[in-house]
């Protein structure tokens, strides 16, 4: 263990690093799967945008990771995104001023990249003096009983009745190996929401590297996938991420079922902890996971703003995007699938 008395330096993650950066990760409580070392690799190799994930050390110890991703296209702009594609994010450190340090670096770096927006998605404000987008996103987690019978008991009436009704259906789950069945049904039901939806090679480069922290769930009707999500494993937590349902999975409680079966899945594995995600204040998904009996607590993204500039608001509730979410719900799936990617990774 480092000295405090230690001078703090801040350097880049160079190759070999990365087991002790991901130790770190794990062994800190406030760090989260969306900080681990495997991210650069998902995201310069899918998306091509630079990344700098900075280190601090005393001595030879890691006290703090900060990882940053410059997300830069001509369509939506710039900027240095802690973590771009994911939920959370910002430096953690095992003390102030580590986290301070990471701070200071991300500023310098923000300045010599001349970058307008400097953004750390984090749980909880740390900035007083940082602009917040503190009213939008909100997560939810709540703790798994130890019990399957208990988390089904949990679950409030009228949602547990939600997934007896998929259970009725004589819905399947089931682990998928490869991406194909879970894309079909992910990229149809983004494209219904009027999102741009990401390339297939993504997500079978976050199976490639997340091997061991990642699977796919997959529901079935009479052999058809109607339902599939993507999830992650982190210490004791599961998250499912990256999920969707078919236009038959409403009328069959194939949704409803999928997340049960999550949270089935993980129980019996010796999982403590649902992450349900992030959703936007008073939308639909905000809504289903309350109906789990989850509650929300609010995520606060902070922003270093240059001079004249304001807080992106890049998401489909924002008014002046209305008429392109709506003409995207119209599109044929196969045309979906492909103009999506190149629009999608300028949102980060």
């Amino acid at each position: 263990m480092a000295s405090t008395s230690q001078p703090i330096t801040v350097r880049t993650l160079e190759p070999g690093d990365e087991p002790r950066w991901d130790a770190f990760v794990e062994a800190t409580p406030n760090a989260t799967f969306f900080h681990l070392s495997g991210w650069r690799k998902v995201i310069e190799t899918a998306f091509k945008h630079r990344t700098y994930y900075m280190i601090a050390e005393r001595g030879e110890t890691i006290t703090g990771v900060l990882p940053l991703t410059l997300v830069k296209t001509k369509l939506f702009g710039a900027s240095l995104i802690s973590n771009a594609f994911c939920v959370y994010g910002g430096p953690v450190g095992a003390d102030t001023s580590s986290v301070q340090s990471l701070e200071a670096a991300a500023i310098q770096l923000m300045d010599e990249l001349r970058v307008p927006v400097l953004e750390f998605r984090s749980m909880s404000a740390g900035r007083s003096h940082w602009a917040n987008k503190d009213d939008l996103y909100v997560t939810f987690r709540k703790p798994l009983d130890g019990s399957v019978e208990n988390n089904m008991k949990a679950i409030p009436r009228k949602q547990r009745a939600m997934v007896r009704k998929g259970i009725q259906n004589g819905l399947q789950s089931a682990i998928d190996d490869d991406t194909d069945r879970f894309y079909r049904v992910y990229s149809e039901s983004v494209r219904n929401l009027g999102t741009p939806v990401f390339a297939k090679h993504y997500f079978k480069l976050l199976r490639t590297v997340f091997t061991k922290e990642s699977d796919i769930i997959t529901i079935t009707n009479d052999g058809k996938p109607v339902a599939s999500v993507m999830n992650f494993y982190f210490r004791d937590e599961v998250l499912p991420y990256y999920g969707g349902g078919t236009a038959d999975a409403r009328r069959l409680a194939a949704n409803d079922f999928m997340y049960w079966e999550v949270m089935r899945r993980a129980c019996e594995r010796g999982f403590h902890l649902f992450d349900f995600g992030r959703s936007k204040v008073g939308t639909g998904a905000y809504n289903f996971k309350r109906y789990w009996g989850f509650e929300a607590t609010p995520l606060v993204y902070q922003y270093r703003l240059a001079p004249g500039q304001k807080i992106p608001y890049l998401n489909p509730l924002n008014p002046k995007l209305r008429l392109f979410v709506e003409l995207w719900k119209r599109l044929p799936l196969v045309l979906a699938e492909r103009l999506g990617p190149s629009i999608v990774r300028g949102l980060g």
